[in-house]
């Protein structure tokens, strides 16, 4: 599933073709994702202008001129494929339909935005603007780990006594939001943690050492337009290059990068997920 590398790399591809422009036409080819779609959905996409694309965890948020906010999640396999956009000197073709393009937005400047989803796994809504913070999908999560409310202090409070692993406790939402498998297994990796490790028997300076160690994470897989492993793309169609440079993702049985280690990366199962960490050197 797209985590917030992808999602927000998913917003930055996004927002040139959107913000500030309005949907011309918005063609909903099916009543439902993963729950039905909005009553009426297309009809009240066309015609609005998008005023402001956000996102919030793992969700695109597009505020738009009528006083909602069109809400989307990826979900296991949704794309967001952005044509018919200039790209240098020559414009993007807009590609052949597929029997999984369920949304279709054509945007006043001529771009076309195209929601694809194999599984059909992800989900929207529209929400009355004013009443964002407080929709049942985003109402309980915590604060955004790049943003101002994810600190040092914030994360060691909220994890004292909490008898759950550390991949546990960074994986609730409640906690800090957005995180998923890869990056909570390359966040430990990088402060040095074990995911088996309980919270509460972490010491508060190591505790606080994982808010850079999570936040250099997620800007790194960021700037390199997160990472590709099954489904994600980006906007453009291209693939994400992150995953090139796991520390511990994925690479059951290879050493360890940590220089002077010498350890050898293992992977556990915990609670259904694969967790990836070094026994040598995270502890």
């Amino acid at each position: 599933m797209p985590e917030l590398p992808e999602v927000e790399t998913v917003r930055r591809g996004l927002a040139p073709v959107m913000e500030g422009r309005r949907i011309l036409t918005a063609e909903v080819r099916r009543p439902d994702l993963r729950w039905p779609l909005p009553e009426g959905m297309g009809a009240r996409l066309a015609g609005a202008r998008v005023l402001h694309l956000g996102r919030r965890s793992k969700y695109l948020l597009a505020d738009l001129d009528t006083g909602e906010t069109w809400l989307v999640h990826l979900g296991m396999s949704g794309r967001i494929l952005v044509s018919g956009r200039m790209l240098g000197d020559f414009v993007q073709d807009h590609p052949a339909a597929s029997a999984h393009d369920h949304v279709v937005l054509e945007m006043e400047g001529g771009a076309r935005i195209t929601f694809n989803d194999p599984r059909r796994f992800g989900a929207m809504d529209l929400i009355p603007t004013p009443e964002v913070e407080g929709h049942k999908l985003l109402a309980g999560l915590g604060p955004e780990p790049l943003g101002n409310g994810f600190s040092e202090d914030y994360l060691v409070a909220r994890l004292k006594g909490r008898r759950t692993p550390m991949k546990a406790a960074l994986l609730d939402q409640g906690v800090v939001a957005g995180l998923g498998n890869i990056y909570v297994c390359e966040a430990l990796y990088r402060a040095g943690l074990s995911p088996v490790r309980r919270a509460h028997r972490v010491a508060a300076r190591r505790l606080a050492a994982l808010v850079p160690a999570i936040r250099a994470v997620l800007t790194d897989a960021i700037a390199a337009g997160g990472s590709s492993l099954r489904d994600y793309r980006q906007a453009d169609g291209e693939l994400g290059y992150f995953q090139h440079t796991f520390d511990v993702y994925g690479r059951e049985g290879a050493p360890c990068r940590r220089e002077g280690c010498g350890g050898t990366v293992r992977r556990i199962v915990q609670s259904g997920r694969s967790s990836f960490y070094c026994p040598a050197c995270q502890t």
